[in-house]
């Protein structure tokens, strides 16, 4: 008779999921998953895979839930522009607070830590970038349409360049002591829009 696992399994993955987050790949071993998680090694392998495995899994979850989020800011009726100036405040706000300051994004840590050297991690990261691009660029053309955004605007460019501050802000806002040089970058490229 096979045995009921002693755990929840979407518990497990987002504890593995906060844990790498804080502390990234190379720095999270299997002894602290055990630890963290409070299950055996072999229960780990049987339900996730192998770390690797699991880190995939947990990166795929925070995409998730962050893409819902993004698509549900930036997909609303009305004017366009609003949105996107305040995911972009929000997102200033999220890496200069207290709470983020040295978590940062886990999409942004991923990139930065393990780059173009695991496939799998880049694709992933990629995969991300070209969402939240794709969403930025579609509230875009309809700030356009609507006439909120000067026509001489090419929303692709501008959703690219929102892409790469949003990533920016990310990094910098884990290493800097205040909010300043992240909130002052955010509203100086959401000049841009005007």
């Amino acid at each position: 008779m096979a045995r009921t696992k002693e755990f929840d399994p979407d518990a497990a993955l987002q504890s593995a999921l906060e844990l790498f987050w804080r502390r990234g790949y190379e720095a999270t071993s299997m002894a602290d998953l055990v630890a963290h998680l409070g299950i055996g090694r072999a229960s780990i392998y049987a339900t996730f895979g192998n770390k690797h495995d699991l880190y995939l899994r947990a990166l795929d979850r925070y995409n998730e839930r962050r893409d819902l989020t993004l698509l549900h800011e930036l997909s609303q009726p009305g004017p366009a522009l609003p949105a996107v100036r305040a995911v972009i405040r929000r997102f200033a706000a999220e890496a200069s607070s207290e709470l983020q300051r040295g978590k940062g994004c886990f999409v942004t840590n991923t990139a930065v830590e393990l780059g173009s050297d695991d496939p799998a991690a880049a694709g992933r990261v990629g995969t991300s970038w070209d969402h939240v691009e794709t969403l930025l660029h579609s509230a875009l053309v309809r700030a356009r349409a609507q006439g909120e955004l000067p026509q001489d605007r090419d929303p692709r460019a501008l959703a690219r360049m929102l892409l790469v501050l949003m990533q920016g802000l990310r990094v910098v806002g884990k290493a800097s002591s205040g909010p300043g040089r992240v909130v002052d970058a955010a509203e100086q490229a959401l000049k841009l829009l005007d």
